[in-house]
């Protein structure tokens, strides 16, 4: 089978190697789809700073199983699916409080471990998640970011009836617009720099959308939702600009949760944030209940993938996605990468 290798930054080779054979417990998969992300790209650029080379990437994935290892028995050949790429220990205070997300070891596929970027793929059972007949591989292969964005949504336990922005329009801004929505948030405003960005926003349902190399966060917070403005502010963005205006912004006693990931050390003003009381959590990835319930959302069409959806690459091509992406960042949400044909 053929195997996608980045060797060093941005440099892919694809080599022949051997098809796994499925060990007990697990299943091999043939891999339809890969999502490209922005921590991806990261290794693409030679930026992230826990990916060493070589390194086989794509853990936003769907495909079908092709065979089940032995002792294998709440799945089916056939049936589609798409995998959780999380490689925890089982064993930390994390880990056996049921926070395998926040594991002391944790590894992530493409990352740390070997990716999915391969012909086929063998993988624990326990990391598979079944997808609807009725959901495309393409769909399938954006669970694992949706499953993200339904975490995130979740770290705020009041939603039902909350006032909600967002500070950044990218593929993760745009399905937390949703996920809020679909788990009860009254209004969803949203920013971004990118009008095109912002569009893509309104069409699935964020209620305002603000542009703010034009218009001020502050004030734009204040039309929405008036005096009391929001209930919790997510910065999805993850740059020094956002996260003060988070702070500065933010309702006194009110939540603000990070979900993008910085690549330097913030500065932030802190006196503002212990003066206004303010909580400022975080949300990391995601546990397998996310999975159930992006699946479901999906599924029940309180969220649309399709439109984020910007282009194909075939396999061979993966070098290509890239160059595309740096070339139309402001145009491009989500890369999909064609491996197997249905």
């Amino acid at each position: 089978m053929i195997q996608q290798i980045m060797t060093s930054p941005r440099h892919i080779e694809f080599r022949e190697v051997a098809a796994p054979n499925p060990l007990p417990g697990q299943v091999l998969i043939q891999i339809m789809r890969i999502g490209v992300c922005g921590s991806d790209i990261h290794v693409y650029h030679g930026t992230h700073p826990f990916t060493s080379y070589p390194v086989t990437q794509g853990h936003e994935v769907s495909g079908m199983i092709t065979e089940l290892g032995e002792g294998v028995k709440d799945l089916k050949i056939g049936q589609k699916v798409t995998i959780e790429p999380q490689v925890f220990c089982g064993h930390c205070y994390p880990c056996i409080h049921g926070k395998y997300n926040l594991c002391e070891n944790l590894k992530v596929m493409g990352f740390q471990t070997t990716g999915t970027a391969s012909e086929y793929f063998a993988v624990d059972a326990s990391k598979v998640t079944p997808l609807p007949d009725s959901m495309s591989y393409d769909e399938g292969a954006m669970i694992e970011p949706l499953a993200v964005t339904v975490h995130a949504a979740k770290r705020f336990p009041d939603m039902v009836g909350a006032n909600v922005a967002i500070l950044g329009a990218g593929p993760i801004g745009i399905l937390l617009a949703q996920s809020c929505k679909a788990l009860g948030a009254h209004s969803v405003l949203i920013t971004d720099i990118s009008d095109l960005r912002l569009s893509i926003a309104a069409s699935v349902g964020a209620d305002y959308t603000v542009n703010t190399a034009k218009s001020d966060f502050g004030q734009a917070v204040l039309n929405a939702f008036g005096s009391d403005r929001a209930d919790v502010i997510y910065d999805c963005a993850g740059n020094d600009t956002t996260i003060n205006q988070a702070i500065s912004q933010a309702r006194k006693g009110s939540v603000i949760i990070l979900v993008a990931v910085f690549g330097k050390p913030a500065t932030v003003d802190l006196a503002v944030l212990n003066d206004h009381e303010l909580d400022l959590n975080t949300s990391m990835m995601y546990r397998h209940e996310d999975y159930i319930d992006a699946i479901r959302l999906v599924s029940e069409g309180k969220i649309l993938l399709k439109p984020l959806m910007s282009r194909h690459f075939a396999f061979k091509d993966y070098l290509e996605a890239y160059r595309y992406i740096d070339a139309n960042r402001e145009s491009t949400m989500k890369i999909l990468i064609d491996v197997g044909k249905e």
